[in-house]
């Protein structure tokens, strides 16, 4: 359907109405997305403030992290189902309101570990003992889990929502830039939150003790001038963590009321009809009985080979992103001799191509292959893995030169990570793309985890050129993955179509 018909015959005024609703769905959902990352992202701030004033350790946080992770892909599997199956709105809006309650529980872990234990949560710090530090730390990892869980509600409905309201020929378009939304977020958590601890809290930098605490807790020498100032950037802001939790949690209340009011599931709940071409044959049936949502997922997720190929290539696609994205600025540190700065700039050169890369991925997917996410993935993988190249082959490159073949990586990887979610959709129909969704979801996570544990293990065994060797080999075979759908249809919806049609058929012999 060419993409100035995707309207039908319907009428100006029934277009304008649509296009308003249609809007409105991605500015309410991206902004409440983007609160979703303020009560997620804002725990790696409060870690600093946590080690200074309690004694957390780093295997600690990272044991939290790592559980918290593999939980977070597992419920936005799990939420996949819940969310074709009910309110789309509902959930997300419910979703963000328990991620708040779970940050507000984290930011009284404190209060509630001392009550635990026994202890005055008012006393002075001399009380706190091991045993008071263990529960806090198990409080803690139990809001972050859960806090975890409920972030896994974020995304199900969105995959959901956004295919009901556009067009299978704008979709991976107007997603891309939806997309944003995460690195918005966070971009703008981290902002906040580091605004948070730099100038709430009390100020203890006359009290002996909590000086005396901190330098022991951060094992730093207090009679030099560095050590004191470290110190006294806690001291200053002593108990700041805590507003890291509560004043983002109180955003996102207000992100709740703002997604459950101001969505809609489809627009057939506001009276407008569906899109032209987006019919799925649901409810439509002449049988007697229609067929169950378990059939319908059966042809249109369990059993549909473009969905699981696309499954497959998110390994690949999650291997070598979380490979550049979390290991590429110790590598540039260790290996290649880089300033702590021009490590943190590659990083930050890395997410705006990421960015930009995004969006420019979504409109070549409909501009110039005609909505087939699958064949802008390919060229992606083959040309992040040419960028990848470039940048460990050449190690003799100026640094600027080195810092821009990293971040094109990052430009072109992060298509391909945003356009299996948008072809999962497509394939899978509205009807089951969040389902789809949260499959895709897990086996990226897969390749997160794998990317996690094999490139520190190969880093340490075989030394750095040797990981980034392996990543462009996965870059490779990802392309291939990519390459075997390249005959595959832009949608599934012909095939929901046929699916229903059978069901007819077999109702009336």
């Amino acid at each position: 359907m060419a993409k100035d018909n995707i309207y039908g015959s319907w009428k100006p005024e029934v277009i304008k109405q649509y296009k308003t609703w249609q809007f409105r769905t991605i500015l309410v959902s991206m902004i409440g997305y983007a609160i979703y990352y303020f009560v997620r992202k804002n725990f790696s701030l409060a870690m600093p403030g946590l080690t200074a004033q309690y004694g957390i350790s780093n295997t600690d946080f990272g044991i939290v992290i790592g559980i918290g992770s593999l939980v977070y892909g597992l419920s936005r599997f799990v939420n996949g189902f819940v969310v074709d199956r009910y309110s789309a709105r509902a959930v997300m809006a419910i979703g963000l309101l328990l991620c708040a309650l779970s940050n507000f529980a984290f930011g009284f872990g404190y209060n509630i570990s001392a009550w635990l234990v026994g202890v005055d949560p008012t006393s002075s710090v001399a009380q706190n003992t091991p045993d008071l530090i263990n529960m806090l730390v198990l409080v803690m990892a139990i809001t972050i889990v859960l806090n975890q869980m409920f972030q896994g509600v974020g995304y199900p409905p969105c995959a959901r929502l956004l295919p009901c309201w556009i067009h299978p020929s704008e979709l991976a378009t107007k997603m891309s830039i939806w997309n944003t939304s995460h690195s918005i977020g966070a971009a703008a958590a981290v902002v906040a939150c580091g605004y948070i601890m730099g100038s709430m809290g009390d100020d203890m930098s006359s009290n002996p003790e909590i000086i005396r605490t901190i330098a022991a807790n951060l094992k730093v020498d207090a009679s030099t001038a560095d050590g004191m100032n470290q110190i006294l950037q806690y001291a200053k802001h002593w108990g700041a963590w805590k507003w890291c939790s509560w004043l983002p949690a109180c955003l996102a209340v207000l992100g709740a009321a703002w997604l459950y009011f101001g969505l809609r599931d489809d627009p057939r709940s506001v009276g407008l009809p569906e899109l032209p071409g987006t019919k799925t044959g649901k409810g439509e049936s002449k049988g007697a009985k229609a067929p169950s949502h378990s059939a319908f997922l059966r042809v249109m997720v369990w059993t549909n080979r473009w969905i699981w190929t696309l499954c497959v290539a998110n390994v690949f696609v999650y291997v070598m992103r979380m490979g550049i994205l979390d290991w590429g600025p110790k590598f540039l540190t260790e290996a290649r001799g880089m300033t702590i700065e021009d490590a943190a700039w590659s990083v930050a050169a890395f997410e705006i191509f990421a960015i930009v890369g995004t969006i420019f991925a979504g409109w070549a997917t409909d501009r110039i292959f005609k909505g087939k996410a699958h064949r802008m993935c390919f060229c992606c993988m083959v040309l992040a893995a040419l960028f990848m190249a470039i940048f460990i082959f050449f190690p003799g490159l100026p640094i600027l030169v080195s810092i821009l073949a990293l971040a094109m990586a990052g430009f072109f990887i992060y298509g391909p990570q945003a356009l299996i979610g948008i072809a999962s959709a497509n394939h899978a129909t509205k009807e089951a793309s969040a389902t789809a969704n949260g499959l895709a979801g897990i086996f990226g996570y897969v390749g997160s985890f794998l990317s996690a544990i094999g490139v520190g293990i190969v880093a340490d065994h075989y030394g750095w050129n040797v990981v980034f060797y392996l990543i462009i080999g996965i870059g490779v075979l990802g392309a291939v993955t990519f390459v075997t759908m390249w005959a595959a249809p832009r949608d599934g919806y012909a095939r929901s179509q046929k699916f229903y049609a059978e069901q007819d058929t077999k109702s009336d012999n």
